[in-house]
């Protein structure tokens, strides 16, 4: 019934096919019950500037960010040129890539995928991509990236020889990264001009 109502939506992770994550789609559900929930009793009171101070890290965390991060995946399957990516994105999502090596998980913000080739041909990764509101993204970011896309080349039915790292921050990118990027045509830097004004 909330997929029905488009409160909810079943996003399927892009890399691992039967497997699925469920988003609420409204954000004004999500800050009910991120802030507006937890505190009723403070709001009944009368103490709604005491409970925005104290919520502002769970709006952040529970609201802002996974809208974000929305709206980054959108700009790169909707409106992020060919030349951008690599090519026309067919499917964009978040996934999580397990390291055999080490026993851990990588959260991907995002990951574009090329349109399915025929004949069992491996599908192109055209990008994976780190997405945070109110983070600055500098070098770890990208070494990351770098391990998890060595992690993808090594995988079966995926091409990931020629995947970009994209990289979006609301709060920017540190000096550091910025001189990566001029230097590695592979690394993408999404800042909120980039990702209002076009690609």
């Amino acid at each position: 019934m909330l997929e029905d109502a488009g409160l909810l939506v079943r996003d399927p992770d892009p890399l691992r096919s039967g497997r699925s994550s469920y988003r609420i789609t409204e954000p004004l559900v999500t800050f009910y019950e991120a802030v507006t929930k937890p505190a009723w009793t403070a709001l009944e009171q009368r103490r709604g500037a005491d409970v925005w101070r104290g919520a502002q890290r769970r709006f952040t965390v529970a609201v802002l960010g996974p809208r974000f991060e929305e709206m980054v995946r959108q700009w790169a399957g909707r409106f992020a040129g060919p030349e951008t990516l690599g090519g026309l994105a067919a499917q964009v999502g978040s996934a999580t890539m397990t390291d055999p090596a080490t026993r851990t998980s990588h959260e991907l913000d995002l990951v574009a995928l090329g349109e399915q080739p025929l004949g069992g041909a491996p599908r192109s990764v055209l990008a994976i991509g780190e997405v945070k509101w109110g983070r600055t993204l500098g070098q770890l970011d990208v070494d990351r990236l770098d391990r998890v896309r060595d992690l993808l080349r090594r995988r079966p039915g995926v091409d990931a020889e020629r995947s970009r790292l994209l990289l979006s921050s609301a709060a920017g990118f540190t000096e550091q990264l910025l001189a990566t990027s001029a230097g590695r045509p592979d690394v993408l830097l999404v800042d909120l001009e980039r990702l209002y004004g076009g690609d």
